[in-house]
Parts: structure tokens; C-alpha cells; sequence
């Protein structure tokens, strides 16, 4: 017995469509957002634009400063960069390994689409009312957050990759309360401020570039 013509197609099958290079893509794409848990992500993101919005409609306040004042939003802000870092990494590791060239960017794709949502469910939550520094500081302090968190995923794993966005939280509160001036701490400053914007666009920057060529770390021997 030989295998000779088992690859031939059966007499009267139809033949089978090569698959398109784009669809493969996406269905890729999508199996790899699925496995990062991104559309649960996305839920988590829409639920603090809205309570972001709950937040400035009724008036949530904190009685102080500006440190006080800022305490809600910041920290609404650090928890859409958690969100963004927590799913960085799939609980079964990276299987996408196998796909070469593309895995990089699946993780840039993953990335860039929970940064861009993260920042329009809170500029739409910002429409509530009045929000400190407005839509632009918003933008800057998100974006720099994010990137704090995919270098924390990348240095520490990423189920660990909130600690950086929380751990300069509790920094940017203590710079408020006592009026360091700094871009670094990008939050305390003016929404116009270039040298704050350079400086969260740099962590962003680095953050995704850090991200996209190693990936979150899956094991401390890494």
C-alpha cells in the first residue's frame, strides 16, 4: 500500500479557496485580542468613562488642595492604564510565538487599541462636567500612565504591570500636595505645559516600543 494521489481532491468536490492573506490577518488579530482578554477590557474602560462622567456631573469632590481636587479623576486615570497593562499578557503565555514576524505587531495593535479606547471613554466621560486641566491633560496623563504600565508588564509581568501607574500616582499626589514643579510629573503640571507633554509622550513612547519588541514577561527567569 502506497499513499500516491492522497492529495488529490475527490472526482465532483469542489475545490477548496485559497485562504485571503487580509481575512487571516484579522481572524489572527482577533484570536489574539480575544486571548488578552481585550473585549473585557474594553467593558472595564467604557465603565470608567462613565463613572468619570458620574463623578464630575454630581460633583464628587474632595475637600483640599489640588491634590484633593484631583484625586478622583487621577485615579480614574491610573485605573484605565492598570486596565491597559493587566491585559498585555494571555493567561497561557504567548502561542502566538509560533506566527514569527507578526507577534510584534499583535502587540503593538493590542496596545494602541485599548490606549486610543481608554482615552475616548474618558474624554467622553469628561462631557459631564468640569474635569481639571480638561481634555488635553487627560490625553497626556493617560498616554504616560500607559506607557508606566507596558514597561512595568514588560520588567515585572503582566499581571503586576498596575503597579507602575499606581506606584506614580501615589508619587504625582505627593508632588501635588507639596508644589513640586517638574514635567516628569506630568500630571501637576498645565495642560499646555511641552515640557509634560514631551515627557509623557516619551514614556508612552517607550513603553510601546518596549512592549512590542519583548512582550509582557511570562516567568521570573526572563
Amino acid at each position: 500500500m502506497t499513499a500516491a494521489g492522497v492529495d488529490q481532491a475527490l472526482p465532483g468536490a469542489a475545490p477548496v479557496p485559497p485562504a485571503r492573506p487580509g481575512r487571516a490577518l484579522f481572524r489572527l488579530l482577533g484570536l489574539f485580542l480575544l486571548s488578552r482578554r481585550v473585549p473585557g477590557a474594553l467593558g472595564v474602560l467604557a465603565g470608567l468613562g462613565a463613572l468619570l462622567w458620574a463623578a464630575l456631573h454630581w460633583h464628587w469632590n474632595i475637600a483640599g488642595g489640588p491634590a484633593a481636587q484631583q484625586v478622583i479623576p487621577l485615579v480614574i486615570e491610573t485605573g484605565a492604564a492598570a486596565v491597559i497593562a493587566v491585559a498585555s499578557y494571555g493567561p497561557f503565555g504567548e502561542p502566538e510565538r509560533a506566527t514569527g514576524r507578526r507577534l510584534p505587531w499583535l502587540r503593538l495593535a493590542s496596545a494602541l487599541i485599548l490606549t486610543v479606547a481608554a482615552v475616548g471613554a474618558l474624554a467622553a466621560g469628561a462631557t459631564g462636567g468640569y474635569l481639571p486641566g480638561g481634555t488635553l491633560a487627560l490625553v497626556r496623563n493617560v498616554g504616560g500612565m500607559a506607557g508606566l504600565g507596558l514597561l512595568s508588564a514588560v520588567a515585572l509581568g503582566g499581571a503586576f504591570g498596575w503597579t507602575g501607574p499606581m506606584a506614580y500616582w501615589l508619587i504625582t499626589e505627593s508632588a501635588l500636595a507639596a508644589g513640586w514643579a517638574t514635567p516628569w510629573i506630568w500630571p501637576a503640571r498645565p495642560p499646555h505645559d511641552t515640557g509634560a507633554a514631551i515627557c509623557a509622550g516619551l514614556v508612552l513612547a517607550a513603553g510601546l516600543a518596549a512592549f512590542t519588541l519583548r512582550g509582557a514577561r511570562t516567568s521570573l527567569r526572563e
